[in-house]
């Protein structure tokens, strides 16, 4: 189903949580390492907007797609189903690029417009019904209108909260066969994602003057898990993980692990895929990001 893989600013307060941004990128500092893409299909931006000088509302969503809200079966035969799956946002920043700014090319993005969320959030994206929609992370008012064709965000640790200490927490249950397995996975990881155009269904970003428009983060889990009704040789399964590798360290029918756990129980080569398909887990629907694992 899918594909894998700014600097000083000048700012000006619009609530108690949101800060518009119009500054040259922050990320050429963070050193960003580009990954290789696994497998969602790219399509070239078509609509476009032009930018006025009255405001519109923005608004930030996050969304873990059908695989957290629905459930679904991975690559090893497992059926996947989540309670709850916390992520933490953190210095989210929307973009309008000129010229667009590609993933994966080695190039500068080149912002004439930018907002920016100036506080983490924490969302659970299995939260809500099977076809509930992506979960808000912020609306920032009083943003320039344009098309804001490129995100980045980090994943970040939260101080509080149910996911205190861990950028990202999965929690379900595993069903195979007779065997069941109930996990709570703590990842440590903290990472940056620098992404390009929303690529989707519907354009997404395209503010309009005194308008709403909508902007988002999206997370492949099928990634981490590989995807059951995809072909077994293909891109999205040869480099997953799978969960039969974290069944094998299940103790009791029960996972409940951190990062520093899974490095030393899982072989080190399902340890390095796992932190390989980590950094390809950002995306703009099924548009691209460059991603990098961040050190404190």
């Amino acid at each position: 189903m899918h594909s894998q893989p700014q600097q000083p600013s000048v700012s000006k307060t619009i609530s108690n949580t949101e800060v518009v941004q119009r500054s040259v990128l922050r990320w050429a500092a963070l050193g960003l390492l580009t990954i290789p893409l696994l497998s969602c299909s790219q399509a070239t931006p078509s609509n476009t907007a032009t930018a006025t000088d009255a405001p519109g509302t923005l608004k930030v969503v996050a969304n873990g797609e059908d695989f957290v809200r629905q459930g679904f079966t991975d690559k090893d035969g497992w059926n996947i189903a989540f309670d709850h799956v916390y992520v933490t946002l953190g210095d989210i920043t929307a973009s309008q690029s000129e010229p667009p700014f590609e993933p994966g090319k080695g190039e500068t993005l080149k912002a004439v417009e930018q907002v920016q969320v100036s506080s983490s959030v924490t969302v659970d994206l299995a939260a809500g019904e099977a076809d509930a929609p992506p979960i808000l992370v912020s609306e920032i008012t009083e943003a320039p209108s344009g098309r804001y064709n490129a995100l980045s965000w980090e994943m970040v640790s939260p101080a509080s909260g149910p996911s205190a200490g861990y950028p990202l927490v999965m929690i379900g249950t595993a069903t195979k066969d007779d065997e069941q397995v109930s996990f709570q996975i703590q990842m440590t990881e903290e990472l940056a994602f620098n992404c390009g155009d929303f690529v989707g269904d519907a354009r997404k970003g395209i503010l309009a003057s005194d308008d709403t428009a909508e902007i988002e983060a999206t997370f492949h889990f099928d990634h981490i898990f590989g995807d059951g009704e995809t072909a077994t040789d293909d891109d999205i399964n040869t480099g997953a993980l799978g969960f039969d590798a974290l069944a094998a360290i299940a103790q009791n029918n029960e996972l409940n692990v951190t990062s520093e756990d899974l490095e030393k129980q899982l072989s080190p080569e399902d340890y390095t895929t796992l932190k390989d398909v980590l950094l390809s887990l950002g995306h703009v629907g099924e548009g691209h990001c460059e991603a990098t694992l961040l050190t404190r």
